[in-house]
């Protein structure tokens, strides 16, 4: 008798595979000379979870992430690991995943049953995305505030304005995967 049936099994492969994935994105990883906060790709892992499995394994997907680093897997920024990055001055990045990559899932399937991400107007993925960078400049910005004992200005200015373009990237990169998924398919 199985303990979970097929689609959980395959939910949760995928979940993991994106968590890999953001992982993997990490390593891309390099410091602005106006912040210290680094710039990584892991944002476009956020968004590729939250577009392909939905809000719930969306989710479950960047929760993963951060259970791996959290227990000592090299998948943060530059390969880092350990409780401590989940309560230095970017923690607030790192939390702000999972409900980022819900926020994509929701804007793009809705609530209910997944559907292709392909077929989602293009308002919709980039206002998902939108809305999803929103909360990960709120909590990281909130994060780098508290931990890192600077003023709003101070944190609004050096960890998160200089990163906007390359959301922005990011976002494009992400349109143009799950747009070339559909391509595929014909």
């Amino acid at each position: 008798m199985a303990l979970v049936g097929e689609e959980t099994v395959g939910n949760l492969a995928r979940a993991a595979l994106f968590a890999a994935l953001t992982g993997a994105f990490a390593y891309v990883s390099f410091t602005l000379p106006v912040t210290s906060v680094p710039f990584t790709l892991q944002v476009l892992g956020v968004f590729l979870a939250g577009a392909f499995l939905g809000p719930v394994w969306g989710f479950a997907s960047l929760s993963l992430y951060l259970v791996a680093g959290a227990v000592g897997a090299p998948v943060f920024a530059g390969g880092g690991a350990g409780l401590g990055s989940l309560l230095g001055p970017t923690a607030g990045y790192l939390w702000s995943y999972p409900p980022a990559a819900g926020v994509v899932g929701l804007a793009v399937h809705g609530v209910g049953d997944l559907r292709d991400p392909s077929t989602a107007g293009l308002g919709r993925l980039v206002g998902g995305m939108a809305a999803a960078t929103v909360v990960i400049y709120a909590l990281g910005t909130a994060g780098f505030v508290l931990v890192g004992n600077v003023g709003v200005r101070t944190a609004l200015v050096t960890a998160a304005l200089p990163f906007v373009p390359a959301e922005a990237l990011k976002a494009a990169a992400c349109v143009a995967i799950v747009r070339s998924d559909a391509a595929a398919a014909r």
